[in-house]
């Protein structure tokens, strides 16, 4: 009689205990083999995803994609200027910022003012205001022209360092128009100087 009761409590045991397992693994969940790390193949895919989101809501050019735009020309437009100061007579850290074209007629710039033994002091103050004077979308790519005033002390040097043009001492106003491009459908979110207007 005895035994009959502890097999009862035993099969009571293991039906509470399965009870118990089932409820967990209802709440739980069970584990399907892809917990950690996601496959690359996915992950490129969720990467490019949210690329191509973020190039959707750039190509709306809304009011808050333009005051981030703005934002990256003002640094673009400095870098630019002081990197066609610089005496090495190359341009490194804006080349990325130009297209090929505007590259080619800075860089032939660059060469005629070295074979003249010349060489410009810029000293950058800062960006007085940067307004965006129109942007125009053609296909896939948008252009974005943007009026620029700037203080610079800038002046001219020959190889004796004799002053030729400009003045050291004398903050200058300047006054640009420079049209930034890119590709809407590009996951490059960077833009390039295509033009600068006069």
């Amino acid at each position: 009689m005895n035994h009959s009761f502890e097999y009862i409590d035993i099969i009571l045991l293991a039906m509470i205990a399965g009870f118990i397992f089932l409820r967990l693994r209802g709440i739980l969940g069970k584990r399907t083999g892809f917990e950690g790390k996601a496959p690359s193949q996915f992950e490129k895919v969720l990467n490019n995803t949210q690329k191509e989101n973020k190039v959707v809501k750039k190509d709306n050019f809304d009011e808050k994609a333009q005051q981030e735009f703005l934002k990256g020309a003002k640094i673009a437009y400095e870098t630019i200027i002081t990197d066609f100061s610089d005496n090495d007579n190359k341009l490194t850290t804006s080349k990325p910022l130009l297209s090929k074209k505007i590259f080619d007629q800075f860089n032939e710039a660059l060469k005629e003012r070295n074979k003249r033994g010349h060489y410009a002091e810029i000293t950058f103050i800062g960006i007085n205001s940067a307004e965006i004077k129109e942007h125009k979308k053609v296909d896939n790519i948008l252009n974005v022209t943007v009026d620029f005033v700037s203080e610079i002390i800038t002046c001219i040097k020959d190889k004796e360092k004799k002053i030729i043009s400009g003045d050291k001492e004398k903050i200058k106003k300047i006054y640009d128009t420079w049209v930034f491009s890119r590709d809407t459908k590009s996951l490059n979110p960077n833009w390039q100087l295509v033009n600068t207007l006069t």
